[in-house]
Protein backbone atom coordinates (compact mmCIF):
# COMPACT_ATOMS: atom_id res chain seq x y z
CA UNK A 1 0.00 0.00 0.00
CA UNK A 2 1.54 3.58 -1.13
CA UNK A 3 1.97 5.60 1.39
CA UNK A 4 -0.20 8.96 1.42
CA UNK A 5 1.08 12.22 0.64
CA UNK A 6 2.40 14.90 2.93
CA UNK A 7 -0.01 17.35 3.96
CA UNK A 8 0.41 20.85 2.46
CA UNK A 9 1.20 23.34 4.72
CA UNK A 10 0.73 26.66 4.10
CA UNK A 11 4.22 28.61 3.58
CA UNK A 12 3.40 31.83 6.22
CA UNK A 13 2.99 28.96 8.90
CA UNK A 14 5.81 28.38 11.51
CA UNK A 15 5.54 24.51 10.99
CA UNK A 16 7.00 24.96 7.01
CA UNK A 17 9.45 23.28 6.05
CA UNK A 18 12.71 25.06 5.41
CA UNK A 19 13.17 23.33 1.92
CA UNK A 20 10.77 22.47 -0.98
CA UNK A 21 8.38 24.10 -2.92
CA UNK A 22 6.26 24.23 0.18
CA UNK A 23 8.70 26.04 2.93
CA UNK A 24 8.26 29.37 4.45
CA UNK A 25 9.15 32.14 2.07
CA UNK A 26 12.36 33.42 2.74
CA UNK A 27 12.85 37.60 2.60
CA UNK A 28 14.71 37.37 -0.39
CA UNK A 29 11.88 35.58 -1.97
CA UNK A 30 9.69 38.18 -0.80
CA UNK A 31 12.08 41.26 -2.25
CA UNK A 32 12.30 39.48 -5.73
CA UNK A 33 8.95 38.82 -5.81
CA UNK A 34 7.39 42.19 -4.91
CA UNK A 35 10.24 43.95 -7.19
CA UNK A 36 8.43 41.77 -9.74
CA UNK A 37 5.07 42.86 -9.03
CA UNK A 38 6.20 46.24 -8.58
CA UNK A 39 7.61 46.25 -12.13
CA UNK A 40 4.10 44.76 -13.59
CA UNK A 41 2.27 47.60 -11.89
CA UNK A 42 4.17 50.52 -13.26
CA UNK A 43 4.29 49.28 -17.15
CA UNK A 44 0.63 48.33 -16.84
CA UNK A 45 -0.80 51.73 -14.94
CA UNK A 46 1.28 54.30 -15.64
CA UNK A 47 -0.90 55.99 -18.15
CA UNK A 48 -3.58 56.44 -16.00
CA UNK A 49 -1.41 56.93 -13.41
CA UNK A 50 -0.28 60.27 -14.93
CA UNK A 51 -3.94 60.94 -15.64
CA UNK A 52 -4.56 60.77 -12.46
CA UNK A 53 -1.85 62.90 -11.32
CA UNK A 54 -2.48 65.77 -13.36
CA UNK A 55 -6.24 65.92 -12.54
CA UNK A 56 -5.02 66.60 -8.81
CA UNK A 57 -2.22 68.86 -9.54
CA UNK A 58 -3.42 71.13 -12.55
CA UNK A 59 -4.17 74.79 -12.47
CA UNK A 60 -8.35 74.84 -12.14
CA UNK A 61 -9.85 74.77 -15.58
CA UNK A 62 -6.91 73.15 -17.53
CA UNK A 63 -8.49 70.26 -18.12
CA UNK A 64 -12.43 69.29 -18.16
CA UNK A 65 -11.98 66.36 -16.96
CA UNK A 66 -10.11 63.22 -17.45
CA UNK A 67 -11.10 62.41 -20.93
CA UNK A 68 -9.70 65.98 -21.74
CA UNK A 69 -6.37 65.26 -20.03
CA UNK A 70 -5.96 61.99 -22.33
CA UNK A 71 -6.76 64.30 -25.47
CA UNK A 72 -4.92 67.46 -24.48
CA UNK A 73 -1.80 64.87 -23.95
CA UNK A 74 -1.87 62.73 -26.47
CA UNK A 75 -2.21 65.73 -28.89
CA UNK A 76 0.52 68.35 -27.73
CA UNK A 77 3.01 65.75 -26.21
CA UNK A 78 2.17 62.45 -27.79
CA UNK A 79 1.38 59.21 -26.91
CA UNK A 80 4.73 58.43 -24.61
CA UNK A 81 3.69 61.30 -22.73
CA UNK A 82 1.31 58.87 -20.42
CA UNK A 83 4.71 57.36 -19.50
CA UNK A 84 6.33 60.77 -18.51
CA UNK A 85 8.21 59.92 -14.93
CA UNK A 86 8.08 56.69 -15.34
CA UNK A 87 11.97 56.39 -14.85
CA UNK A 88 11.40 56.86 -11.11
CA UNK A 89 8.68 54.08 -10.50
CA UNK A 90 10.32 51.57 -12.63
CA UNK A 91 13.20 51.65 -10.77
CA UNK A 92 11.39 53.01 -7.57
CA UNK A 93 8.52 51.17 -6.99
CA UNK A 94 10.29 47.94 -7.48
CA UNK A 95 11.93 48.74 -4.78
CA UNK A 96 9.22 49.98 -2.73
CA UNK A 97 7.26 46.50 -3.78
CA UNK A 98 9.99 44.50 -2.69
CA UNK A 99 10.24 46.57 0.46
CA UNK A 100 5.89 46.52 0.70
CA UNK A 101 6.14 42.56 0.59
CA UNK A 102 8.76 41.90 2.89
CA UNK A 103 7.34 44.36 5.33
CA UNK A 104 3.88 42.69 4.71
CA UNK A 105 5.35 39.28 5.41
CA UNK A 106 7.18 39.84 8.46
CA UNK A 107 3.77 42.16 9.96
CA UNK A 108 2.15 38.84 9.13
CA UNK A 109 3.66 36.85 11.83
CA UNK A 110 4.55 40.12 14.17
CA UNK A 111 -0.18 40.03 14.46
CA UNK A 112 -0.01 35.96 14.49
CA UNK A 113 2.21 33.26 14.77
CA UNK A 114 -0.49 31.58 12.95
CA UNK A 115 -0.72 31.30 9.04
CA UNK A 116 -4.59 32.11 8.78
CA UNK A 117 -5.08 35.31 10.01
CA UNK A 118 -8.66 37.11 10.10
CA UNK A 119 -9.47 40.04 7.74
CA UNK A 120 -9.08 42.15 10.65
CA UNK A 121 -5.56 40.94 11.48
CA UNK A 122 -4.93 41.34 7.72
CA UNK A 123 -5.68 44.81 7.08
CA UNK A 124 -3.52 45.54 10.49
CA UNK A 125 -0.32 43.86 9.37
CA UNK A 126 -1.64 45.65 5.99
CA UNK A 127 -1.08 49.19 7.85
CA UNK A 128 2.03 48.32 9.44
CA UNK A 129 3.62 47.25 5.89
CA UNK A 130 2.54 50.79 4.58
CA UNK A 131 3.98 52.77 7.45
CA UNK A 132 7.50 50.64 6.62
CA UNK A 133 7.04 51.46 2.89
CA UNK A 134 6.72 54.91 2.98
CA UNK A 135 10.15 55.62 3.75
CA UNK A 136 11.01 54.72 -0.13
CA UNK A 137 7.59 55.78 -0.95
CA UNK A 138 7.51 59.42 -0.65
CA UNK A 139 10.77 60.30 -2.80
CA UNK A 140 9.46 57.66 -5.13
CA UNK A 141 6.26 59.50 -5.50
CA UNK A 142 7.40 62.74 -5.25
CA UNK A 143 9.88 62.42 -8.26
CA UNK A 144 6.83 60.92 -10.29
CA UNK A 145 4.53 63.45 -9.62
CA UNK A 146 7.02 66.47 -10.21
CA UNK A 147 7.78 64.57 -13.63
CA UNK A 148 4.16 64.17 -14.37
CA UNK A 149 3.72 67.55 -13.53
CA UNK A 150 5.38 68.99 -16.93
CA UNK A 151 3.62 69.75 -19.74
CA UNK A 152 5.62 69.20 -22.24
CA UNK A 153 7.51 72.54 -22.34
CA UNK A 154 10.73 73.51 -23.86
CA UNK A 155 11.77 74.09 -19.75
CA UNK A 156 10.93 70.86 -19.06
CA UNK A 157 13.78 68.77 -17.60
CA UNK A 158 14.96 65.24 -16.74
CA UNK A 159 14.58 63.30 -13.54
CA UNK A 160 17.94 64.03 -12.52
CA UNK A 161 17.81 67.19 -12.90
CA UNK A 162 14.11 67.69 -10.47
CA UNK A 163 16.47 65.26 -8.48
CA UNK A 164 19.45 67.53 -8.49
CA UNK A 165 17.19 70.67 -7.66
CA UNK A 166 15.28 69.58 -5.06
CA UNK A 167 18.41 68.55 -3.01
CA UNK A 168 20.29 71.51 -3.62
CA UNK A 169 17.51 73.92 -3.23
CA UNK A 170 16.36 72.16 -0.07
CA UNK A 171 17.87 69.54 0.93
CA UNK A 172 16.99 65.87 2.23
CA UNK A 173 14.24 66.71 4.63
CA UNK A 174 12.09 69.25 2.73
CA UNK A 175 13.13 67.97 -0.68
CA UNK A 176 14.13 64.54 -1.21
CA UNK A 177 11.42 64.22 1.19
CA UNK A 178 9.08 66.26 0.80
CA UNK A 179 5.26 64.78 1.96
CA UNK A 180 6.95 61.84 3.82
CA UNK A 181 4.27 62.44 7.05
CA UNK A 182 0.91 62.83 4.38
CA UNK A 183 2.52 59.82 2.99
CA UNK A 184 2.57 58.05 5.88
CA UNK A 185 -1.00 58.78 6.68
CA UNK A 186 -1.83 58.02 3.17
CA UNK A 187 -0.15 54.27 3.37
CA UNK A 188 -1.94 53.44 6.82
CA UNK A 189 -5.68 53.36 5.47
CA UNK A 190 -4.51 52.50 1.77
CA UNK A 191 -2.41 49.42 2.37
CA UNK A 192 -5.37 48.31 5.18
CA UNK A 193 -7.24 48.12 2.39
CA UNK A 194 -5.25 46.97 0.12
CA UNK A 195 -4.67 43.06 1.50
CA UNK A 196 -7.82 42.93 3.06
CA UNK A 197 -9.34 43.51 -0.15
CA UNK A 198 -6.97 40.95 -2.17
CA UNK A 199 -7.09 38.56 0.79
CA UNK A 200 -11.26 38.56 1.02
CA UNK A 201 -12.02 37.86 -2.75
CA UNK A 202 -8.94 35.61 -2.54
CA UNK A 203 -10.54 33.43 -0.10
CA UNK A 204 -13.67 33.00 -1.58
CA UNK A 205 -11.97 31.92 -4.90
CA UNK A 206 -9.84 29.15 -2.59
CA UNK A 207 -13.23 28.28 -1.03
CA UNK A 208 -14.72 27.40 -5.03
CA UNK A 209 -11.35 26.58 -6.81
CA UNK A 210 -9.01 25.22 -4.16
CA UNK A 211 -5.27 26.61 -3.25
CA UNK A 212 -4.31 26.28 -6.83
CA UNK A 213 -6.42 29.21 -7.99
CA UNK A 214 -6.45 29.93 -11.97
CA UNK A 215 -4.83 33.42 -13.49
CA UNK A 216 -7.42 35.05 -13.49
CA UNK A 217 -8.73 34.64 -10.15
CA UNK A 218 -5.05 36.50 -9.08
CA UNK A 219 -6.03 39.42 -11.04
CA UNK A 220 -9.62 39.71 -10.02
CA UNK A 221 -8.59 39.12 -6.03
CA UNK A 222 -5.48 41.85 -6.85
CA UNK A 223 -7.99 44.00 -8.35
CA UNK A 224 -10.76 44.05 -5.96
CA UNK A 225 -7.04 44.80 -3.52
CA UNK A 226 -6.73 47.69 -5.64
CA UNK A 227 -10.10 49.68 -5.29
CA UNK A 228 -10.27 48.99 -2.04
CA UNK A 229 -6.86 50.68 -1.89
CA UNK A 230 -7.77 53.93 -3.57
CA UNK A 231 -10.87 54.30 -1.81
CA UNK A 232 -9.30 54.10 1.96
CA UNK A 233 -6.81 56.72 1.21
CA UNK A 234 -9.11 59.87 -0.86
CA UNK A 235 -8.96 62.40 -0.40
CA UNK A 236 -5.21 61.78 1.44
CA UNK A 237 -3.87 61.14 -2.45
CA UNK A 238 -4.80 64.18 -3.56
CA UNK A 239 -3.38 66.02 -1.25
CA UNK A 240 -0.05 64.42 -0.77
CA UNK A 241 -0.28 65.17 -4.52
CA UNK A 242 -0.65 68.41 -4.38
CA UNK A 243 2.50 68.75 -1.44
CA UNK A 244 4.91 66.68 -3.36
CA UNK A 245 4.19 69.10 -6.83
CA UNK A 246 4.48 72.91 -4.78
CA UNK A 247 7.47 75.70 -5.53
CA UNK A 248 7.86 75.84 -1.45
CA UNK A 249 8.00 72.93 1.68
CA UNK A 250 5.03 72.77 3.39
CA UNK A 251 4.95 75.00 6.73
CA UNK A 252 3.77 73.46 9.96
CA UNK A 253 2.87 69.74 11.79
CA UNK A 254 -0.72 70.36 10.43
CA UNK A 255 0.06 71.28 6.71
CA UNK A 256 -2.14 67.90 5.76
CA UNK A 257 -5.63 70.13 7.20
CA UNK A 258 -4.06 73.33 5.75
CA UNK A 259 -3.75 71.79 2.22
CA UNK A 260 -7.45 70.54 2.63
CA UNK A 261 -9.08 73.93 3.46
CA UNK A 262 -6.67 74.96 0.24
CA UNK A 263 -8.50 72.90 -1.73
CA UNK A 264 -11.51 73.42 -0.32
CA UNK A 265 -11.97 76.80 -0.44
CA UNK A 266 -10.86 76.67 -4.33
CA UNK A 267 -12.73 73.50 -5.84
CA UNK A 268 -15.33 73.00 -3.06
CA UNK A 269 -15.29 68.87 -1.73
CA UNK A 270 -15.16 67.87 -5.52
CA UNK A 271 -11.84 68.82 -5.12
CA UNK A 272 -10.72 66.44 -2.63
CA UNK A 273 -11.88 63.71 -5.07
CA UNK A 274 -9.90 65.00 -7.73
CA UNK A 275 -8.53 61.78 -10.18
CA UNK A 276 -10.54 59.19 -8.08
CA UNK A 277 -12.04 57.83 -11.34
CA UNK A 278 -8.94 57.08 -13.57
CA UNK A 279 -7.29 55.84 -10.18
CA UNK A 280 -10.50 53.27 -10.13
CA UNK A 281 -9.84 52.17 -13.49
CA UNK A 282 -6.32 51.86 -13.47
CA UNK A 283 -5.95 49.88 -10.27
CA UNK A 284 -8.17 46.75 -12.37
CA UNK A 285 -5.29 46.25 -14.58
CA UNK A 286 -2.75 47.98 -12.16
CA UNK A 287 -3.22 45.72 -8.97
CA UNK A 288 -4.51 42.89 -10.76
CA UNK A 289 -0.77 42.70 -12.76
CA UNK A 290 0.40 42.87 -9.33
CA UNK A 291 -0.49 40.91 -7.23
CA UNK A 292 -0.72 38.22 -9.87
CA UNK A 293 3.02 38.73 -10.80
CA UNK A 294 4.13 38.51 -7.19
CA UNK A 295 1.77 35.32 -6.50
CA UNK A 296 3.40 33.26 -9.79
CA UNK A 297 7.34 34.39 -9.25
CA UNK A 298 6.79 33.81 -5.35
CA UNK A 299 5.62 30.31 -5.76
CA UNK A 300 8.19 29.98 -9.09
CA UNK A 301 10.93 31.01 -6.42
CA UNK A 302 9.70 28.42 -3.86
CA UNK A 303 9.79 25.52 -6.30
CA UNK A 304 13.09 25.98 -8.07
CA UNK A 305 15.21 28.03 -6.23
CA UNK A 306 16.52 27.51 -2.22
CA UNK A 307 16.06 31.20 -1.18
Amino acid sequence: MSEPPPPIVHPDSPLAPLTGPHRRPGLVVELIAGSVGGAAQVLVGQPLDTIKTRAQIAPKGMFKGPVDILMQTMRKEGFLALYKGMASPLIGIAGVNSLLFAAYSVSKRVVSPYPDLSIPQIALAGSMAGTINSVLASPVEMFKVRMQAQYGQPGDKRLRHVVSDMWTHWGFRKGIMRGFWVTVAREIPAYAGFYAGYEYVKRGFVKQYGPDLPFWALLTSGSCGGICYWISCYPLDVIKSRVQQADHPPKGLDYITQEMRIVMKESGWRGLFRGLSPSLVRSIPAAGATFAMFELTRDWLLKYTDW
